[in-house]
């Protein structure tokens, strides 16, 4: 089985799965969305994300349709009836007229080859920016347009993936990920009231830097700051820690995974282990 959906209440195939052109999560982007990964038949920080989208759904007026423990059991149906043991999951919840749609979508998660977490990729900086003053910019909704536009005209110019400035000049976060960069042995990342999402991978690198007495800097910084950096590199819940070799071919420090990158991958990856 290449997919596993669930749809409003129940399992359905792929061409099954419809919904109207009238429900307002389609018609607005009234909607939020978790994604996840399950490694070795366990999803990673699973609770975590069930409470950010919980708590997101109350701050836009969405019902949450199931309680939290019948909504594990699903997901957790949907990743066996696939029979993945490193899966993809995307949770969409979106406003329907009466109540809350729900659909749950899993697959085979197909990861970055070891390479790429040695070399590195390479990204380019969004021409467009996000509002810091954003109410959106803190939680994860449908509403992706900047974000979908920036990894677009990334994947155009050849990069991939971008970096998102706010209105300020300021560094917000990647188009699919959290950003942080190492400098004179700490780590830094720019700020929530710089309009980035608390991701939850974000919280385990800082956690980890705390862990193992790593400086960690919350502020607002600038390219400058990224170009100076010895180490520059992202995270999200799927790649877990990914190295930046250049920014618009402007390399960054030896232009490859560096010694602190390579120590958080190692102590993420032994996380999920």
């Amino acid at each position: 089985m290449k997919e596993v959906v669930f749809l409003n209440g129940k399992f359905v195939s792929p061409e099954e799965a419809r919904l109207s052109v009238l429900e307002p999560g389609l018609l607005y982007g009234w909607g939020l969305f978790e994604t996840m990964r399950s490694y070795n038949n366990k999803i990673v920080y699973f609770a975590a994300h069930l409470a950010r989208i919980k708590n997101s759904s109350r701050l836009v007026g969405l019902q949450f349709p199931y309680p939290q423990e019948k909504l594990k059991e699903i997901i957790r149906k949907a990743v066996k009836k696939g029979n993945f043991q490193d899966a993809y999951i995307r949770l969409t919840l979106w406003k329907k007229d009466l109540g809350t749609g729900i659909s749950i979508v899993a697959r085979k998660y197909k990861p970055y080859s070891p390479q790429k977490y040695k070399s590195g990729i390479n990204v380019t900086v969004s021409p467009f920016a996000a509002s810091e003053n954003s109410f959106f910019a803190r939680i994860k909704t449908t509403s992706r347009l900047l974000y979908e536009l920036s990894y677009l005209e990334a994947k155009k110019k050849g990069f991939k993936g971008s970096i998102i400035l706010n209105n300020r000049g300021y560094i917000t976060e990647g188009s699919r990920s959290n950003i942080f960069f190492v400098k004179d042995d700490a780590l830094f990342t720019p700020d929530l009231s710089c309009g980035c999402l608390a991701g939850i991978t974000r919280e385990v690198i800082i956690d980890l830097a705390k862990k193992y007495n790593i400086k960690v800097y919350k502020g607002n910084f600038t390219l400058g700051d990224l170009y100076a950096a010895g180490e520059v590199f992202l995270s999200n819940s799927l790649a877990g820690v990914m190295p930046v070799a250049s920014i618009d071919n402007k390399t960054i420090g030896k232009g490859k995974c560096g010694r602190l990158t390579r120590f958080f991958i190692e102590k993420y990856s032994s996380l999920l282990k």
